[in-house]
């Protein structure tokens, strides 16, 4: 049986799928749907997401801390262990990152007035003008990748995925048995 597609498109997911149905009927593939598609999806948006940061002079990983000291609003400015947490990056890499970021001026690394041994990385001017550049266009990207879906598509996709994430946290949490 062919994989279902409501919205007449169809994947190379939607072929692995039906082969396993063939080939194993007795299982449902179904899971295969889904997350088949996430790596897929994840890395094309890497790609494309890539070639606009680097048209911009930066690479993904600098865009990304470039980004967090941006969000995170007046001073603009974070330890690189606050980043690496916010970033989900150990803070060696971090480091890594911000000694290029700061000989491309794009940061400064400033100490805490209260504690000498804390040091902050903030924007510069050049930083901050060069992350709402590549933000705008990072974002007129993202909603180019977006347009065959319509505004209440984009929100139940959100709503899913935010589920999804918080599904698959359920289960790798110990099974509760009961005695």
């Amino acid at each position: 049986m062919d994989s279902a597609s409501d919205d007449g498109y169809r994947d190379e997911v939607d072929e692995i799928v039906d082969q396993w149905g063939r080939e194993r009927p007795d299982v449902s593939a179904d899971p295969i749907a889904v997350f088949g598609r996430i790596p897929r999806i994840n890395m094309a948006q890497r790609a494309i997401l890539g070639a606009v940061h680097e048209r911009h002079g930066l690479t993904l990983a600098a865009f990304d801390v470039l980004a967090n000291l941006r969000r995170s609003g007046e001073p603009h400015r974070k330890t690189a262990g606050e980043l690496a947490e916010s970033s989900l990056l150990t803070s060696g890499g971090i480091t890594f990152r911000l000694d290029k970021m700061e000989a491309d001026g794009l940061i400064r690394r400033t100490r805490s007035q209260g504690d000498r041994r804390v040091v902050y990385a903030e924007l510069t001017d050049l930083g901050l003008a060069k992350i709402d550049d590549v933000f705008a266009d990072h974002l007129a990207t993202e909603h180019r990748m977006l347009e065959l879906l319509d505004d209440d598509e984009k929100a139940q996709l959100a709503s899913l995925l935010r589920k999804l994430g918080a599904s698959i946290a359920h289960s790798t949490r110990p099974a509760e048995h009961a005695d």
